[in-house]
């Protein structure tokens, strides 16, 4: 009688804590179901709002220089150096897309200098940009000329090409974006694969000839590390299938 007297006092002696211990489990799971709700509810929220993604990216397979397609906006990236390409400065040569993005950011700047007495946009012709703060995110922005779109052809993106290689080096890019922009200038006719084949056939033709002066002593060698080319959703795959095929024409 006496043992069971002991057992059950011992038994009343630590109840409080064993209650205590009990309700302190089941606040701390109401408190983590209510972390959890919240945390779900933030996640929908964003998903609703349209929280933004990462641009698709295609890689260029047997690339001799690290290059991919990314699906996104000259006028939005965020670039060392952004390229993009000008027709003949001429009334009939309007811009679209994102060269009008650009031209917005810019404050209207790109109309101000496709002048005959400032940017002729002839074939080959560059102009560097250091966009103001607060406009584009790229820090530098090339703009090279098409020449005139009336007679515009394919064969001159390989000229396009070697001058994007060349000038992307000379301005100390190791990462730079290029945008052909000719859909946005207003010349539809062309097959992007047809258009970025071209460009990369001259590109990689500056970068066998740059190898080759600093092979002879004649060179500071190859700054540039990599190349992105833009291209519109609809427009990728076409784009990765020209680049690749260019590549493929390199001997092993």
């Amino acid at each position: 009688m006496k043992r069971f007297s002991v057992l059950r006092i011992l038994v009343l002696a630590m109840m409080p804590s064993i209650l205590g211990a009990v309700f302190g489990a089941v606040e701390l799971s109401k408190k983590e179901l209510r972390q959890a709700q919240a945390a779900n509810l933030t996640v929908r929220g964003a998903r609703s709002q349209g929280a933004p993604s990462r641009p698709a990216e295609l890689q260029i397979s047997n690339a001799p220089i690290a290059t991919r397609v990314l699906v996104e906006s000259p006028a939005e990236t965020d670039a060392e150096l952004q390229i993009i390409c000008l027709f003949q400065s001429a009334p009939g040569n309007t811009l679209h897309g994102s060269l009008v993005e650009i031209n917005e950011k810019l404050k209207g700047l790109l109309d101000k200098i496709r002048r005959p007495e400032f940017f002729r946009g002839e074939l080959g012709e560059t102009t560097v940009i250091i966009p103001p703060a607060g406009s584009l995110g790229a820090r530098k922005l090339l703009v090279l000329g098409l020449g005139d779109s009336g007679n515009f052809t394919t064969q001159r993106m390989e000229l396009v090409g070697s001058i994007v290689y060349r000038e992307s080096n000379r301005l100390g890019a190791a990462h730079p974006f290029f945008a052909p922009a000719i859909l946005d200038g207003g010349v539809t006719k062309f097959a992007t694969g047809e258009v970025a084949e071209h460009f990369y056939a001259g590109f990689l033709r500056a970068a066998r000839t740059e190898k080759l002066l600093e092979k002879n002593g004649v060179s500071a060698g190859q700054v540039l590390e990599d190349l992105t080319f833009l291209a519109g959703p609809t427009h990728a795959a076409d784009t990765q299938k020209g680049l690749e095929a260019e590549a493929r024409k390199l001997p092993n």
